[in-house]
């Protein structure tokens, strides 16, 4: 199964970039299933009901989102009405929406979709992500009610990240981290044969700060005293995520690979597809 993940979408910049190209990777790639963030879609904070409809219709065939995701108040009414539309699973009991999904991909196969999210630096302090996720898994087990599992984590620290992975590793096909913005270059697969990376990065414009417009953040790290709102920045987005080949026979990973495609970033595309 070719799978692919798209990190955070950052305003309009970054989901503009999605939209314009992934149609053509989907048909070039000859893509199974896709999964894109979405949380910081909506001028870098949440996510609209008609973004997210535009992601599904570009491609994507699950959206997940993690701490931005009730930042556009609408989310709280249609989270209800879409499930493909993801917010953090480890939400208490009564959030609306789903935390996961078991959806068909292109070819047929059973993919069980889980968001996630850390407890380390984040807020909201969420349920045990581990606890969460042990549950999810041992209810859909890997070859058995599904072909293929792919977890988004969203957090913030990279030991936690890592830590999830291990945690999971042989369980499910692939770990990916979202919500830091800036793509990791470790992407692997795991002893087990779980694909991982501490962060897909995002699809955003890289001359900026976390894909908000520079001078006010920069302004606060020099004066501590704000002047205005953060401002997703406009400029030219680069398409960050990863690609990953998963065995249809034992839903594990078989072939790893970072996406870059853009303005600023080097380019970097898998060389199996």
């Amino acid at each position: 199964m070719r799978f692919l993940f798209l990190g955070d979408m950052v305003g309009r910049s970054g989901r503009t970039a999605v939209f314009n190209r992934l149609p053509g990777l989907v048909a070039d790639w000859k893509l199974d299933f896709v999964v894109v963030n979405g949380e910081n879609s909506a001028g870098g904070f949440g996510i609209t009901e008609a973004i997210f409809e535009e992601t599904i219709h570009a491609g994507a065939d699950v959206v997940t989102t993690g701490n931005h995701v009730w930042d556009q108040r609408e989310a709280l009414e249609f989270a209800t009405r879409h499930d493909r539309f993801l917010r953090p699973a480890n939400y208490p009991p009564g959030a609306p929406g789903n935390g996961s999904g078991l959806f068909e991909a292109r070819n047929g196969a059973r993919v069980l979709v889980a968001n996630v999210m850390g407890r380390v630096f984040m807020s909201p302090d969420l349920d045990d992500p581990f606890a969460c996720a042990d549950r999810l898994v041992s209810a859909c087990p890997l070859g058995e009610q599904a072909d293929a599992i792919i977890f988004d984590f969203h957090a913030e620290a990279t030991s936690e990240k890592q830590g999830f992975a291990h945690f999971l590793d042989g369980r499910v096909s692939v770990v990916v981290g979202t919500h830091t913005h800036v793509p990791t270059a470790d992407h692997q697969i795991l002893v087990g044969g779980t694909a991982y990376q501490s962060d897909a990065g995002m699809c955003g414009d890289y001359d900026s700060s976390l894909g908000m417009e520079k001078e006010e953040p920069l302004n606060r790290f020099l004066t501590k005293v704000p002047r205005g709102r953060f401002e997703a920045a406009q400029g030219p987005a680069t398409i960050a995520g990863l690609a990953v080949e998963i065995s249809d026979r034992t839903g594990l990973a078989e072939k790893v690979a970072a996406v870059r495609l853009g303005a600023r970033l080097s380019e970097s595309v898998p060389d199996f597809w």
